[in-house]
């Protein structure tokens, strides 16, 4: 069990006296060793110059670093590094990046967002419901649990990103790209009434998928896992399903004209 700010600084203020002493022997340190040695940590933190402690003051020690402790605590709590007014001011400017960034959690609803480069950032449950994000870039990106509903994802590169659990009910990925040296995930995801038209979707994980009236028309879905995946009523018109894994999939309503079937597993297939 972690222990409390408050018990850090009375256990800090006790080997912060001028002449400590602890069962006979005293101990002493420098500035340096504790700020240098693990810049990260939270001594760093307490004795960086950037808080205010009382060394004068027993209480005020105490409550100084227990203060500071609270603070850093607190900070490491929030998971995004930005707001969603920070993102509001930045999309005004062109060729906006985000690479890398934790935006976890962000309403970004509404907002145009389009050719906005999203790369490797952590979106986790963060709510893109009806924003424009035409041809946006979502390289490995980690979007588990985010919700796309009606977003407009259309020409948007998905390489390598993980949506396991998001919800893109009713959103346009049409002519949008997953393909990549990571294949793409939508394990259990709801993709009901999807825009898939002339996606790219090799290889994907598509397990357990709610793929229920979504168009898929002229999809690629070459070797992409279906398994136990819903594609009721689903639109399938010339689209590629050649040696894709399909066990256990709800075909039943699923318009399946002109689409290439060879070498795919439909093996308890319900039709």
């Amino acid at each position: 069990m972690a222990a409390s700010p408050q018990t850090v600084a009375c256990l800090l203020a006790c080997l912060l006296q001028q002449e400590p002493d602890v069962r006979g022997k005293k101990f002493c340190t420098t500035i340096d060793t504790l700020t240098r040695r693990e810049p990260d940590s939270m001594l760093a933190a307490v004795f960086s110059s950037r808080h205010t402690v009382y060394p004068d003051s027993e209480k005020g020690l105490i409550e100084g670093i227990s203060s500071v402790l609270n603070k850093r605590k607190e900070d490491e709590k929030s998971p995004a590094e930005l707001t969603r007014t920070d993102i509001i001011k930045c999309i005004q400017s062109e060729r906006v990046k985000f690479r890398g960034v934790s935006l976890s959690g962000l309403d970004l609803s509404k907002l145009d967002l389009s050719f906005v480069d999203f790369s490797f950032a952590c979106l986790k449950n963060v709510f893109f419901s009806r924003a424009n994000l035409q041809c946006a870039k979502f390289r490995d990106v980690d979007a588990v649990g985010s919700n796309f509903h009606n977003a407009t994802l259309r020409e948007c590169e998905f390489t390598g990103a993980n949506l396991r659990g998001a919800l893109l009910v009713g959103a346009n990925l049409q002519s949008a790209n997953l393909q990549g040296k990571y294949f793409p995930s939508f394990y259990n995801a709801s993709l009901i009434d999807c825009s898939f038209c002339g996606a790219d979707l090799r290889s994907a994980h598509l397990q357990s998928a709610d793929l229920t009236d979504a168009n898929l028309e002229g999809a690629n879905l070459e070797g992409a896992n279906l398994k136990g995946a819903k594609l009721s009523n689903a639109n399938l018109k010339g689209a590629n399903l050649q040696r894709a894994y399909l066990r256990h999939v709800n075909l039943r309503g699923t318009q399946l004209e002109g689409a290439k079937l060879d070498g795919a597993n439909l093996l308890g297939a319900i039709r």
